[in-house]
């Protein structure tokens, strides 16, 4: 197949690096003589036709940006046959001979959907939660951590001015890859995730007095999302203790800001393999991290996989942060 249109969108939640992966997309393509439409809000802007032409001038300073230029949302109707249906022939009428679609595992899912339909298409993970189970990365997820970290450190230094105790969630939802890591770069007193059934005594209140018992006064829980009880843990937490405890719900202030090298880096290098899959008739494939490589697997098979949560690093953290 001679490949010389091809489209971009980014769906779901918005991530850092999204902006970096679209320019890659785009200068890639015209060095390869291909044209380049951009979708806008993702499949809901495929539907709608919400399309336009790119060029080298329309991806200039946009790889330090947060956020997406294509703009993303959710797309009710793309979830059913006749959406679909209606966005496969947008893509023919148009003359797209592959999607590129920027997103998370729902966003692979659409994709899938839109490959049955004849339209070939290639994924690129894109999502802070890194909850797409076939790649070890995603893009935005670095920057997401290095934010909550810093946002982390200026909390503690209030707490440890008052001797509070601060319950911090942080994003993931179902995966808790970030809670542990930032646990672990704020030295946590103690981090739950979704993964680890948590017992309250074990490994909250009794890790509490194990360090007041050694002097210290300010203390730290990082709580991934998917638990959704930061509030009872701190009211608990002052029951048992007398620890003056505060919650606080860093939010969607970790999907914003500019990417870090890493996730621009990585965004780049996944922008320019999907469109030389395309060229190379290569597609409905997710490209995806595997032993710090870039590679590719069939779009079924990447949806298949189930997520692995790193116990081992979990129980070194344990033991590190007491």
């Amino acid at each position: 197949m001679s490949c010389k249109t091809i489209s971009v969108l980014t769906s779901g939640g918005d991530a850092p690096g999204m902006n970096a992966a679209i320019r890659a997309v785009v200068r890639s393509s015209i060095a390869n003589g291909i044209r380049v439409l951009g979708v806008r809000r993702g499949f809901n802007g495929l539907i709608n036709g919400d399309i336009f032409e790119m060029n080298l001038r329309s991806v200039s300073d946009i790889i330090h940006k947060g956020g997406t230029v294509l703009y993303t949302a959710r797309s009710p109707e793309f979830r059913t046959s006749e959406g679909v249906q209606k966005a496969a022939q947008v893509c023919k009428g148009l003359g797209i001979d592959g999607v590129i679609v920027i997103g998370g595992d729902g966003s692979f899912r659409g994709a899938r959907a839109l490959s049955r339909r004849g339209i070939p298409c290639v994924g690129i993970p894109g999502t802070i939660d890194n909850d797409v189970a076939c790649s070890e990365y995603t893009i935005g997820y670095d920057t997401a951590m290095n934010t909550a970290m810093e946002m982390i450190d200026k909390i503690r230094d209030t707490a440890q001015s008052h001797d509070r105790c601060s319950i911090v969630e942080v994003m993931g939802r179902r995966c808790g890859d970030i809670a542990l890591n930032t646990g672990i770069a704020v030295g946590a007193t103690a981090i739950l995730v979704p993964e680890v059934k948590y017992d309250m005594d074990r490994d909250i209140i009794d890790r509490i007095k194990f360090t007041q018992n050694i002097g210290k006064k300010h203390f730290i829980i990082i709580v991934a999302e998917g638990l959704k009880n930061v509030n009872k843990i701190s009211k608990e937490i002052k029951r048992r203790t007398g620890i003056d405890s505060r919650t606080t719900i860093l939010g969607h202030v970790q999907r914003g800001g500019s990417p870090t090298l890493r996730d621009r880096v990585m965004a780049s290098e996944m922008g320019c393999m999907a469109v030389d899959m395309l060229i190379k008739n290569i597609n409905n494939k997710i490209i995806a991290i595997k032993n710090n490589k870039v590679i590719y697997m069939d779009i079924s098979k990447a949806l298949s996989v189930k997520k692995h949560f790193d116990i081992e690093l979990y129980k070194k953290a344990l033991n590190i942060s007491i």
